[in-house]
C-alpha cells in the first residue's frame, strides 16, 4: 500500500544533503575533463587607464605555461548583454582589478606562477572613487534597480515636516559590503569540434549564463550547454555571468583544450560585485499621537563608469508605513569603481537599515513603544500604489513576535540594564519585501513503473530547491514525494529563471505545478496502462506570470533583538534574536527555517562585523579576504528562535507562496542597532558598529 503523500509544509530532508556532505556533490570547479587546463586571471594594479604594453616572454618560458591572453591576442567577442563581460577586448582598465590577461597552464600553480611573471606598463590617468555627499557628478537616474521609478512623491512633503509637531532628520551610512561565498566563482569551459561549448559554472542561473555566452561569442543558444548542478552559495553574486566564464571559454577556444578557472578570493570583490555604499537622509514628521504625516528618504550612492546600478534603498520606504506626504529619490554618482550589483535583498536592506533606526528615533522622541508606533501607521493598502495588499501581515508579525520575545517586559529607558560591566538593551525592525515571479517552463514525467520526473532548469544554491520542487509535484500528483525524481541545474532543461530576488520557488514551483496539473489530467484521461516511454506534459506560466497584479505582494517581517555591550571595550554581542514572519504558505519548514535563519546571520554581520573599505589612493577594497573583512562565525550567533504567520493568500501561485530569502535579512541590522541604542543610550548611525566607532561615547 502507497504512502500518503506529505503535504505542502512538512519538514522533508534535503534530498541531496547527503550528497554534500559526503562530497559527492559536484561543484562547478570539480569537473576536471581530459586534458584540462588551469587559468589565472591578472588583475590591473592601477585604479583607471590603460595597458601600454604586455611582456608575455618570461612568463611563456615558464614549465606548463602553454598561452597568455591579452587585448592583443584574445578572440574578438560580440558586444556583451553586460558590459562587465567585454574583458580582453580592449586596453582601457576602467577600476582597480579589472581582467588585463589570464594565463593558461597545465596546473593551477604554474598558471598562478605565470601571472607572477607578466610584466605590465600602465599609462595611468587620474582617478576618482570616494562617494560623497556633495559629489559634484551626482544625478538623479531615471529608474533604479528593479525598474522602480528613482524618485516618488505625493503630497506637500517639505511643509508638512516643517508643520509637524514631532520630528526626525538623520542621516545614516552603510558603507561597502561584499558577497563572500565559502565556493568561489568558477568555470570550465570546453569547446566540441562542431562549435558546441559546455560549461561548468558556479552561477544562479545556467539559462541567463547561456543566454549571455551566447550573445558574445555570436552562437545561437542551442549551441551551448551551461550546468550549475550545485552551487555554494551566491546572494546575488552569483545572479549573473561573471567574468570568469567569459574567460574560461575564451581561453578554451584558444588553446582547443578545456579550461578552469577559479577565481582568487582576493580577486572577487573587485569583479562579481557588492553591495554600493550609500548616504541616507532620513526625514519623518508625525502628529502627537506617533501618527505620521510626512516621510522623506533621499539616498546617495555611488554605480561604475561601465554600467548604471543603483541600489533602490528608498523604494521599501513607499511600502511600509502610511503618511500623506512622502517623498522617496535616489541620486547617483558614477565613480572609477568596480560595479555594484545584487546582495542579498538589495536596496531593501540598507534602506530597511535607515528606515527602521529612523522610526525608532521618533520612537524615542514621541515617548511611545516603538511596537506600537509601528501598529499605528500600519496602512491598509499600499501607500505608493493604492493598490490593496494580497496580505499584510506586519501587525500580526509585530503582535506574536512581541509576546514571544517578552518584549513588554523590558524598561524602555535607555542605558538602564546591566550586568556588571555589561549593558544589556533591546530592539525591534519591521521588514519587507515584495513579492517577485518571473515565466518559467517545466515538465512532468510518468513511467509505467509508476513514477515520476520533474525537469525544470531550477538552481539550488543551497536552499533545498530540489526538495521543495519534488513536495510540490507529489502534492499535485497524489504520490509519495520519494517517487519523484528531480532533474535541475542544466541549461538543456526547460527554460527557468535565476535563484534570486526571493523568487526561485514561485517561479519554478508555478510551472512544476502546472505540468504536474496537466500530466495528472492526461492521466486521468487514459485507460489501460502506460505506453513504455511513459507520457510527459509540457507548462510554462509566460501568460501567467506577465499579466500585472491588481494586488500589491510583499512578504512581512518583525525582527526582535537582545544585545550585550561592554563597556569597557565597546564590544558587542547578540545574545538572543526572533524572527517572525508572513511570508504566504511556507512549503517546507526544516529548509524555511534554515533561510530565515541565514538572513538573520546576514543582519548581523551587516549590523557588526561586515565592512570594505575603499582605499583613495590606490582604488581598491582594502577587505579582500576572511582575514579582514568578518563576516559571522558561530561564536557570533546567538540560538536564533524563528516563527511564522501562515497566510491564505490566493493572489501570488498555486502553492500560495512567498520568497523567503530576503525577508528574512532586511530588517535584522536595525533591529541589532535599535538594541544598541537600547542598550547604551547612544545612537550609532553607521554600519558595521564596530568597538572602535562605539567605545568612545561610552568612555
Amino acid at each position: 500500500m502507497s504512502q500518503a503523500p506529505p503535504p505542502l509544509g512538512n519538514p522533508v530532508v534535503r534530498r541531496e544533503g547527503r550528497d554534500k556532505v559526503t562530497g559527492t556533490a559536484r561543484y562547478a570547479a570539480e569537473h576536471t575533463p581530459p586534458g584540462c587546463l588551469y587559468g589565472w586571471p591578472v588583475p590591473a594594479t592601477i585604479a583607471r587607464g590603460r595597458v601600454s604594453a604586455i611582456h608575455t616572454d618570461e612568463a611563456l618560458a615558464l614549465p606548463g605555461v602553454r598561452a597568455v591572453l591579452t587585448h592583443d591576442n584574445a578572440p574578438t567577442l560580440k558586444q556583451p548583454d553586460d558590459p562587465i563581460l567585454a574583458v580582453l577586448q580592449d586596453d582601457r582598465v576602467p577600476h582597480r582589478g579589472w581582467h588585463v590577461a589570464v594565463v593558461v597552464a597545465d596546473t593551477f600553480e604554474q598558471a598562478r606562477a605565470g601571472a607572477g611573471a607578466l610584466r605590465i606598463a600602465y599609462e595611468e590617468t587620474r582617478h576618482d572613487v570616494l562617494l560623497t555627499e556633495d559629489h559634484p557628478g551626482l544625478y538623479t537616474p531615471e529608474i533604479v534597480n528593479g525598474d522602480f521609478p528613482a524618485v516618488r512623491e505625493r503630497g506637500d512633503t517639505d511643509r508638512a515636516l516643517a508643520d509637524a509637531p514631532v520630528q526626525v532628520d538623520a542621516t545614516y551610512t552603510v558603507g561597502a559590503l561584499h558577497n563572500h561565498p565559502m565556493e568561489p566563482h568558477a568555470s570550465t569551459a570546453r569547446w566540441t569540434e562542431d562549435g558546441r561549448l559546455t560549461v561548468h559554472d558556479s552561477s544562479q542561473g545556467s539559462t541567463r549564463v547561456r543566454d549571455s555566452l551566447a550573445t558574445a561569442f555570436g552562437l545561437r543558444p542551442q549551441q551551448i550547454t551551461v550546468v550549475s548542478e550545485h552551487v555554494g552559495g551566491g546572494f546575488g553574486s552569483k545572479g549573473t555571468p561573471r567574468p570568469q566564464t567569459v574567460l574560461a571559454a575564451m581561453a578554451a577556444r584558444h588553446t582547443g583544450r578545456p579550461v578552469k578557472i577559479v577565481l582568487p578570493r582576493r580577486q572577487m570583490p573587485a569583479v562579481v560585485g557588492h553591495r554600493a555604499p550609500t548616504v541616507q537622509r532620513v526625514r519623518l514628521g508625525a502628529e502627537l499621537d506617533g501618527t505620521l504625516t510626512s516621510v522623506a528618504h533621499e539616498v546617495i550612492t555611488h554605480t561604475s563608469t561601465i554600467k548604471e546600478f543603483v541600489e533602490q534603498a528608498a523604494v521599501p520606504t513607499r511600502v511600509m508605513y502610511g503618511s500623506e506626504h512622502s517623498r522617496t529619490a535616489h541620486r547617483v554618482a558614477a565613480l572609477d569603481v568596480p560595479s555594484p550589483s545584487w546582495m542579498r535583498a538589495p536596496g531593501e536592506a540598507p534602506g530597511l537599515y535607515a528606515l527602521e533606526s529612523a522610526v525608532d528615533e521618533l520612537a524615542a522622541a514621541l515617548g511611545m513603544d516603538p511596537v506600537e508606533l509601528r501598529l499605528r501607521n500600519d496602512p491598509v493598502n499600499e501607500p505608493d500604489s493604492g493598490r490593496p495588499f494580497s496580505s499584510r501581515g506586519l501587525a500580526a508579525c509585530l503582535e506574536t513576535g512581541a509576546a514571544r520575545f517578552g518584549w513588554y517586559e523590558r524598561d524602555p529607558r535607555p542605558a538602564a540594564r546591566e550586568e556588571g560591566p555589561l549593558l544589556l538593551g533591546t530592539g525591534v525592525a519591521a521588514a519587507t519585501y515584495p513579492v517577485y515571479i518571473a515565466a518559467s517552463s517545466a515538465t512532468a514525467h510518468a513511467a509505467p513503473d509508476g513514477s515520476y520526473r520533474i525537469r525544470v532548469n531550477a538552481t539550488d544554491i543551497g536552499t533545498g530547491a530540489r526538495t521543495v520542487l519534488a513536495q510540490i509535484a507529489a502534492s499535485v500528483l497524489g504520490t509519495p514525494v520519494e517517487n519523484v525524481r528531480i532533474d535541475i541545474g542544466s541549461s538543456d532543461l526547460p527554460d527557468a529563471p535565476l535563484a534570486g530576488g526571493s523568487s526561485g520557488t514561485a517561479s519554478w514551483g508555478w510551472s512544476v505545478h502546472k505540468a504536474s496539473t496537466a500530466l495528472l489530467r492526461q492521466l486521468r484521461e487514459r485507460s489501460g496502462p502506460l505506453p513504455a516511454e511513459g507520457i510527459t506534459a509540457f507548462a510554462d506560466t509566460g501568460q501567467e506570470t506577465s499579466a500585472e497584479s491588481p494586488y500589491a505582494r510583499h512578504a512581512f517581517g518583525a525582527h526582535f533583538a537582545e544585545v550585550a555591550v561592554d563597556s569597557r571595550t565597546g564590544e558587542v554581542r547578540v545574545r538572543r534574536m526572533l524572527g517572525v514572519f508572513a511570508a504566504g504558505h511556507i512549503l517546507n519548514s526544516r529548509t524555511a527555517r534554515s533561510q530565515f535563519i541565514g538572513g538573520m546571520t546576514m543582519g548581523i554581520g551587516m549590523a557588526l562585523t561586515e565592512s570594505s573599505t575603499m582605499d583613495p589612493f590606490f582604488g581598491d577594497f582594502t577587505e579582500s579576504d576572511f582575514a579582514s573583512y568578518h563576516v559571522p562565525v558561530c561564536a557570533d550567533v546567538p540560538d536564533i528562535e524563528v516563527h511564522w504567520i501562515e497566510e491564505e493568500d490566493p493572489h501570488l501561485n498555486p502553492m500560495g507562496s512567498k520568497g523567503i530569502g530576503e525577508i528574512g535579512n532586511v530588517g535584522a541590522a536595525a533591529a541589532v542597532g535599535n538594541a544598541v541604542r537600547h542598550a547604551t543610550g547612544v545612537r550609532v548611525r553607521s554600519l558595521p558598529i564596530t568597538p572602535d566607532t562605539l567605545l568612545p561615547y561610552l568612555l
